[in-house]
Parts: C-alpha cells; sequence; structure tokens
C-alpha cells in the first residue's frame, strides 16, 4: 500500500513513499546532486528526519508525522487505550518542527481519529494509514486546485508571456503533486502566461537550487541567481508577481515563510509588482492572531544563530491562493470567512 499522486509523470520526484511497514523520504539535502532515500520504521527516526532537514517543506513535513504516527500504532499492534499509548510520539512529532502548521494540523487529524468510535475488533494501526494516507492524497488535490487558482489570478492581471519570481521551496518535494508555487507556475506556463521563472537562493540551505532542479524537470524557463540580487532583477526583468510558499499563515494573514521572504515583500512593493502566497489551508492558523509571537527557529550550525523564517505583514501580501479559495488583500475577516464551515465550496 502506498501512494501515487493522480497525474504523476516520470519527470516528477516525490518526496516520500509510504511501503506499509516503512516510510522511504528522499534526502533533501543532497539534492540535486544525489538522491539518497532514508528509511524510517518508527516515529524517532520521522521525527528525526523532520528535525535534521531530511524532509523539508511545509505540508512534507506534517504528511511525514502523519505516517510516524501511523508507524507507531504498527510497532504497538495493539492498545486498550491508543490516545494514551501514542501520547508520546505525538509530542515528540510536534516538537520536531513546531513553526510547521501543517505539521500540527496532520497530527490533528490523527487525534481526531482515534476519538473516533473504533470497536473492540478495529484495526488501529490500519486505520490510522489510511488517515495518513488521506492526508497525504488531499494534499495533492489541494496542490492541483491551488495550481489552477492561481494560474487564474495571473492571467486575469496579464494575459501575456510574463516573467514570475519565486524564493524558498514550494514544489512538489514541499508537498505531494506538484506543490504549490510549482503547480502555479506550471499551470501559468501551460497557459502561456511564463516567458521566465526567476529563482532567487534563500539561505542558510539549498532551497532555491532544490526548486531551480525542480523547475527544470518540467522544462520550464528557470535561472538560478544569489538572493542579493532580487532587487537588481525587479528593478531590470519587471517580474509581473513573486510567488512563494508559507510555514504558517496567522489569523490576520502574516505569512511566516524562510528568511528573506519578508524583503523580498518590501521590495517588490517598491518596484509596484504583485505578491502571491501559495499555501494549503493547513498552513492557517486562527488561534494566532498575528505571527508576531512565532517562534521562528535559528540555524543550529551557523556560528552565531540565524533564523530560519521570517514574517511578511498582511499588508504586503496581494494575495493568499489556497484549496478553500483566493484572498485578496488579506484581513482576520476574510481568514475566516475562507475557513468557516457554512461556507459553501
Amino acid at each position: 500500500m502506498q501512494f501515487q499522486p493522480q497525474g504523476a509523470d516520470q519527470r516528477g520526484v516525490q518526496a516520500m513513499e509510504w511501503r506499509g511497514d516503512s516510510l522511504r523520504i528522499l534526502d533533501h539535502r543532497r539534492l540535486p546532486e544525489e538522491h539518497l532515500w532514508i528509511d524510517c520504521t518508527d516515529a524517532p527516526q520521522v521525527a528525526a528526519a523532520i528535525r535534521d532537514g531530511v524532509v523539508q517543506g511545509p505540508a512534507s513535513v506534517g504528511i511525514a508525522a502523519a505516517y510516524g504516527i501511523a508507524l507507531a500504532a504498527r510497532r504497538l499492534g495493539q492498545a486498550a487505550d491508543w490516545s494514551g499509548a501514542l501520547a508520546a510520539d505525538f509530542e515528540l512529532l510536534a516538537e520536531a518542527r513546531p513553526s510547521a502548521e501543517p505539521l500540527t494540523w496532520a497530527l490533528r487529524m490523527l487525534q481526531e481519529r482515534l476519538r473516533r468510535p473504533l470497536g473492540l475488533s478495529a484495526d488501529v494501526p490500519a486505520l490510522l494509514a489510511e488517515a495518513a494516507l488521506g492526508i497525504h492524497a488531499s494534499d495533492s488535490e489541494a496542490n492541483r486546485v491551488m495550481a489552477k487558482l492561481g494560474m487564474q489570478v495571473i492571467r486575469r492581471h496579464d494575459r501575456q508571456p510574463q516573467t514570475l519570481m519565486t524564493f524558498g521551496h514550494a514544489g512538489a518535494l514541499s508537498g505531494s503533486g506538484r506543490g504549490g508555487v510549482l503547480g502555479v507556475i506550471q499551470a501559468a506556463h501551460g497557459a502561456g502566461l511564463v516567458a521566465q521563472v526567476e529563482v532567487c537562493e534563500s539561505r542558510p540551505g539549498n532551497a532555491g537550487l532544490v526548486t531551480h532542479w525542480e523547475l527544470q524537470q518540467y522544462d520550464l524557463p528557470a535561472t538560478l541567481h544569489a538572493d542579493t540580487v532580487a532587487g537588481h532583477l525587479m528593478k531590470e526583468a519587471s517580474p509581473s508577481w513573486v510567488v512563494v510558499g508559507a510555514e504558517r499563515i496567522a489569523g490576520n494573514g502574516d505569512v511566516v515563510n524562510a528568511i528573506g521572504t519578508y524583503g523580498l515583500a518590501v521590495l517588490a512593493m517598491h518596484h509596484g509588482l504583485r505578491f502571491m502566497v501559495v499555501a494549503p489551508s493547513s498552513c492557517i492558523d486562527l488561534t494566532l492572531e498575528t505571527a508576531d509571537d512565532v517562534e521562528l527557529g535559528e540555524e543550529q550550525d551557523a556560528p552565531a544563530g540565524e533564523a530560519l523564517f521570517d514574517v511578511t505583514p498582511a499588508d504586503l501580501i496581494d494575495v493568499i491562493v489556497t484549496e478553500k479559495g483566493i484572498i485578496e488583500r488579506p484581513d482576520e475577516v476574510k481568514l475566516a470567512e475562507l475557513l468557516s464551515p457554512r461556507r459553501l465550496h
């Protein structure tokens, strides 16, 4: 039993593969030079893969955590109190990357599955594996919907081939399917809207390099640049959109993403460029009024400790694209309405 995204082709590379008794994860740290797969057979190994950056994208982190709980249940086999028996594993995985809202969301979905009636003869490990597979599949479907919606937003503003700029890691390896940002860019390219993609590196890490490599896998016209030339590119190449992903989105529309996103948003506003955030609704945390109090994390290997993420205020964002719809000029009312259970999708 494994997940195979609908519409996947041989050029795309998936971040992970479920094998029933193990989770096989492509080591993002080695890309694109080397394709090294890591096999995880229990929750501590999955938590270590998340914590050490083997798997990096927010959606991928959430999917991996869900599979981690499924592996923990499989190792237990049976328990009188499943919630209690798995409590330490839930806590371990939650602490592996607390900034990633999709991780919190995925673990909450599995906890809710355990709260539903299970029955004396229920195969709980199989039920949790099924729930994890469902999260994986729903992320792929979300990517498909976001790709279409994001393309439509781009086309509404300009129907001619144009230059787009991207930053960070939001391709297929950041989730499933084609990924958030990569899906939008690819859909726009398919609609004849993309002449060039300018990819800015994001440091620390190799996210820009991996994003550029992923774009090449789909034959998209992309050029990799140092992040320090972003302002110059905006002035000379005049991209119509800067398109990024998100680690977490606060209730007011503030966006937590890879360090450097805030600077790009400021530059985009100065140059009159539009700024798009593409992220599944699982990234939205309505309990967080603003992103000012989010733990942004530090790069442990850096001598002085470098921040991994920064906060882009909502007033610098033109549109947030989710699988539930788009939010232009985001604020707390619009985000709450997007996630309202009364809203028809």
